[in-house]
């Protein structure tokens, strides 16, 4: 029992300090580890682990809407980054800029990619000649590197993972169906593989990415109130395809411009799953993403036969991700590892168990104990795993719903943004000049105007003047 709590006590109260929880738990559960390398983390086998099983599903997601992946170099050339000059802005603060190649000063700067828009361009503007090549749907999975002033455990670093798509189409029309519907992709996939439900909307063109036309998003709800972007998805228009000259020859037989998009999500929505299911012993990791969905715990395993059988059980539960705790730990320990590394359930057997022909199965979520019959050992662990991930999900859409509130004085607005963490719903009159001075007072960005669409009031809630749309509010990571 010592070691048990010894184990607990090495995690922070989230309701103590939030941050320092969000720490100790990346920490340790084993996710990453810091490096010498200044602003980069070290994604460790647990951190990895997860983010494998993310790439794997969302990727098969991306084929089912018929894109392909592909690569692109990691270096881009000084003068091929400014054809888009309001691009190059937006990301010129962020850029790391390679001048050496060896000992030999380079003729022209090259910059570590931020992101991919004007690589794809480049390549578009020579792979595209007529309408028989379009639409291209195309997906890379790499690292980018922006030079963040200050880093967080996946939350923000100066090299990430991710995955960038970039699509190019004949019609604006066909690129804005493109761009809706991978945000709704991204929310599916939150939804029904994370079990994070998500808030999706327009960005207002203060917050839209540089260079786009619109930036839609998926706005993700975390524990202590704050927003999380969890994924976005650019319509470009043919902004980018008039500044690299991208044309096709259309069946008409005249030359007409592109229309693109493009759409990303990183390693940051690791730190969503932390902080919408984690608690005080750890990870909750919903049964789709965890590296090891069932662990077998031994109890009593030097007696005759315990360890044979946990082997037995793993075996036959072979279809899951599963793995048996049978190092000389204390089975209380094992318990609280189990827990710290968010391993949806346990499954427990000892002499007694197997002279009834039982085993006793704990949920991560709830630590709800069962005591299940061997015979229908594979079965009620489907049934228990599906009633998790379900139920991850139903608790994050109760709290999203009960931390989301309405403001419509600036009264009202302020009060809520100082004493209730979370999303404010309010009109604004679409003046770029009220939402600066909304994130200066309160300190609260706007994070996107929701397609479902309410009207609360007729005015905005920083000036009074007539309001145009409703927009969610809030603080964010």
């Amino acid at each position: 029992m010592a070691d048990e709590k010894k184990l607990v006590e090495a995690i922070t109260s989230m309701e103590e300090d939030f941050a320092q929880w969000y720490t100790d738990v990346v920490k340790k559960a084993e996710l990453i580890d810091y490096s010498n390398v200044k602003g980069c983390m070290v994604i460790k086998p647990a951190g990895y682990a997860i983010w494998e099983l993310i790439q794997r599903q969302l990727d098969d997601m991306f084929k089912q809407t018929g894109v392909e992946n592909v690569y692109m170099p990691m270096f881009i050339p000084e003068s091929l980054l400014e054809k888009e000059k309001e691009h190059v802005e937006g990301f010129a603060p962020e850029v790391a800029w390679v001048t050496h190649g060896g000992l030999e000063p380079l003729q022209e700067r090259m910059c570590v990619r931020p992101t991919s828009e004007t690589l794809f361009c480049d390549f578009y503007a020579n792979d595209i000649q007529s309408y028989r090549d379009l639409p291209k749907l195309y997906n890379q999975w790499c690292s980018v590197v922006r030079w963040e002033k200050t880093t967080r455990p996946f939350l923000r670093s100066r090299e990430f993972l991710w995955q960038e798509g970039h699509t190019a189409h004949a019609t604006a029309q066909e690129a804005e169906a493109r761009t809706e519907q991978m945000l709704n992709v991204y929310a599916d996939f939150c939804e029904k593989v994370l079990s994070i439900p998500v808030v999706k909307g327009r960005k207002t063109d203060k917050e839209k990415f540089a260079g786009a036309e619109a930036t839609y998003t998926i706005e993700a709800l975390m524990h202590d109130g704050k927003a999380l972007q969890s994924g976005t998805s650019h319509n470009f228009g043919d902004g980018f395809a008039r500044a690299f000259e991208i044309q096709y020859a259309d069946k008409d037989n005249q030359l007409k411009y592109v229309h693109q998009t493009s759409w990303g999500m990183s390693t940051r929505i690791i730190g969503a799953i932390i902080m919408v299911h984690g608690d005080n012993s750890g990870l909750v990791l919903p049964p789709r993403v965890a590296p090891t969905q069932i662990m077998i715990i031994p109890i009593q395993q030097k007696k005759e036969g315990v360890l044979e059988k946990a082997a037995e059980l793993k075996e036959r539960l072979g279809a899951f991700r599963v793995k048996v705790d049978d190092s000389d730990k204390s089975p209380g320990w094992k318990f609280s590892e189990q827990e710290m590394r968010g391993i949806p359930i346990r499954v427990e057997i000892g002499p007694k168990d197997i002279e009834a022909n039982q085993c006793v199965i704990v949920r991560r979520d709830t630590r709800e104990k069962m005591i299940v019959s061997l015979d229908e050992l594979e079965i009620q662990v489907q049934k228990i795993l599906d009633t998790i991930q379900a139920d991850m999900l139903k608790r994050a859409q109760d709290h999203l719903a009960g931390h989301t509130y309405s403001a419509v004085t600036t009264v009202d607005f302020e009060k809520t943004l100082a004493e209730k963490p979370g999303f404010v719903k309010a009109m604004w009159c679409g003046d770029a000049a009220c939402e600066e001075a909304i994130k200066e007072k309160y300190g609260a960005t706007s994070r996107c105007m929701p397609f479902e669409q309410e009207h609360l009031s007729d005015t905005c809630v920083c000036c009074g003047k007539p309001a145009k749309t409703l927009v969610y509010w809030g603080k964010a990571y």
